[in-house]
C-alpha cells in the first residue's frame, strides 16, 4: 500500500458512521474472542461463553480486566495474557507491575504490525510525510516509549533519528544539524528542551521542527502546557496516548483540545466506579469516568475490558471530520494517582496545569503527608518567593484549599526524559 492510499484509508475510517463502526467492532471482537477463549487465562475467566456475541452490549457482561490480573506469580515472567509459546513472540518490553517488579509484555510479529497500524492514525493527525525527518528524543530501553512510533515513521517513509543515550544538548544539536521536522518525546521533556535551548542561546522557534508528537503522560491536550510547548518551539503539538498492556489507542484532535480513541481498533467504555457501582456504571455524555478499553488486534496478548486507570471526559461528535469518540482535554488524570485532600479530589495533572500558568518550564514536586486524620498537599518549586506566593494563591482559588508552596534552588529537583515522577507520598503505609 502506498503512503497516499494509506492516508486515504485512514481518512475514510475517521468518517465512518456510528453504525458502521459498531458493525466492524462486533465482527473483530468475535474474531478475537474465538482465539482468546482457547487460552488458559480467558477460558478460566469467561467459562462457557457462547459465541458469536450478537451485540456489543454483551461485552459488558464479561469481567473487567485489572492490571493486577495480568501480573504473573513469578517476577520476570510475562503477563498472564501472553499465553503463546515463547518462540511465537518477537518483541519484548516491560511495564511497571503492581507488585513492584517490571512486567514483561510480549508481541508477535502480527501484533507489532497492528501497533504500527494504530500509529498511522497518529501520524495522519500529525500530517507526517515521507519527506519528514523525525528525532526520537527518548531512551531506547525496555519500556515501550516511542519504539512503535519509530517503526511506524520508518514505514511511513520518514527519516528517523534515534536519540537514545544522548544528552539534551547533543539531541538539540542533532535536531538542528539534521534539520528535523518532527520531534517525539514526553510533554515534560519538550519543556525541558526549551529550557536547555535558552541556556545555550538556541532559538528553537527558528529550527525546522514544525510538529511535536507527545505522549507518556498527560499534558499534550492541557492548554497551559500545550501553549508553552508550541510557543517555545513555534510548532504544533500532537497528543497521543497508549500503554504497553493495551496498545496505541489515541491521537490528538485537529484543534489540540483533546484525544480521539481509534475506534476501528479499540472498543471504548467509560465507566464510573464507586461503592454503589463496584463494577462500574456507564458514564453520561461529558461525565468524568475511567476509560475501559478492548484492543481488537493484539491476538498474542488480548486485553479485553482493560481498566486503563485513565480519567477522561468523553463525547460522541457529529458533523466533525473525525467521528471517533472524542475525549475533551485528553487524559485528565489517573485513577490510581488521585488524591483526596481535605475532601477534594486532586489529580497531579491538575496541579501541574496550575504550576504551568505561573511558569511553564519550572520544575516542581508534590509532597503528600498526613496530619492527624487529614491528608495534606505541599509543593516544592524552583520559583522565586513572589512566584511561589502567586502559585499558592492560584491553588487556593482553583482547588479551594490551602497548599503550602516552598521555593527551592534552581536545578535541585530531578529532571525526567520519560514519564515524570513528581509525586512524593510520605503518608504512613498500612
Amino acid at each position: 500500500m502506498t503512503q497516499i492510499e494509506n492516508k486515504n484509508e485512514i481518512a475514510a475510517q475517521w468518517r465512518l458512521s456510528r453504525a458502521q463502526l459498531e458493525s466492524i467492532q462486533l465482527s473483530r471482537l468475535n474474531a478475537l474472542l474465538r482465539v482468546a477463549i482457547e487460552t488458559p487465562f480467558y477460558r478460566e475467566r469467561f467459562g462457557s461463553l457462547e459465541l458469536p456475541l450478537r451485540s456489543l452490549d454483551q461485552l459488558s457482561e464479561l469481567p473487567l480486566l485489572n492490571k493486577s490480573d495480568l501480573v504473573a506469580p513469578s517476577p520476570g515472567d510475562p503477563g498472564r495474557v501472553f499465553c503463546l509459546p515463547r518462540e511465537s513472540y518477537s518483541r519484548f518490553h516491560q511495564t511497571s507491575g503492581t507488585s513492584g517488579h517490571p512486567m514483561p509484555v510480549l508481541d508477535t510479529q502480527q501484533d507489532w504490525q497492528w501497533w504500527l497500524d494504530c500509529w498511522q492514525h497518529v501520524l495522519h493527525a500529525a500530517d507526517v510525510r515521507g519527506s519528514d525527518v523525525a528525532m526520537m528524543a527518548f531512551s531506547f530501553g525496555p519500556f515501550i516509549g516511542f519504539w512503535t512510533a519509530s517503526d511506524a515513521l520508518v514505514r511511513a517513509g520518514a527519516l528517523v533519528i534515534p536519540g537514545g543515550g544522548m544528552s539534551s544538548e547533543t539531541r538539540l544539536q542533532m535536531i538542528l544539524e539534521q534539520r528535523c521536522t518532527v520531534v517525539c518525546c514526553t510533554p515534560t521533556y519538550a519543556l525541558h528542551l526549551i529550557a536547555v535551548a535558552e541556556k545555550l542561546s538556541i532559538d528553537l522557534t527558528q529550527s525546522s521542527v514544525s510538529r511535536l508528537i507527545v505522549a507518556g503522560e498527560p499534558g499534550g491536550s492541557a492548554p497551559a502546557i500545550r501553549s508553552r510547548i508550541q510557543a517555545g518551539w513555534n510548532a504544533t503539538v500532537i497528543d497521543h496516548s497508549g500503554a504497553s498492556e493495551i496498545g496505541a489507542w489515541g491521537f490528538g484532535s485537529h484543534d489540540g483540545t483533546g484525544l480521539h480513541v481509534i475506534e476501528t481498533e479499540f472498543i471504548a467504555q467509560r465507566l464510573c466506579f464507586g461503592d454503589a457501582h463496584p463494577n462500574g456504571r456507564p458514564a453520561g455524555e461529558g461525565e468524568e469516568a475511567e476509560l475501559v478499553l478492548t484492543g481488537l488486534g493484539r491476538y498474542g496478548g488480548p486485553a479485553i475490558r482493560y481498566r486503563t486507570g485513565d480519567i477522561v471526559r468523553g463525547y460522541q461528535q457529529h458533523d466533525h471530520p473525525c467521528q471517533f469518540l472524542y475525549l475533551d482535554g485528553g487524559v485528565l488524570g489517573r485513577s490510581d494517582d488521585m488524591m483526596v485532600i481535605r475532601g477534594v479530589n486532586v489529580f497531579p495533572s491538575s496541579v501541574e496545569s496550575i504550576v504551568r500558568q505561573v511558569d511553564p518550564t519550572a520544575e516542581f514536586r508534590m509532597i503528600v503527608t498526613k496530619q492527624g486524620e487529614m491528608d495534606t498537599l505541599a509543593v516544592e518549586a524552583e520559583l522565586s518567593d513572589a512566584d511561589c506566593k502567586q502559585l499558592a494563591e492560584r491553588f487556593q482559588k482553583r482547588l479551594a484549599m490551602r497548599v503550602v508552596v516552598t521555593p527551592v534552588a534552581a536545578g535541585s529537583l530531578p529532571r525526567f526524559e520519560a514519564k515524570a515522577k513528581r509525586l512524593v507520598d510520605r503518608r504512613p503505609k498500612h
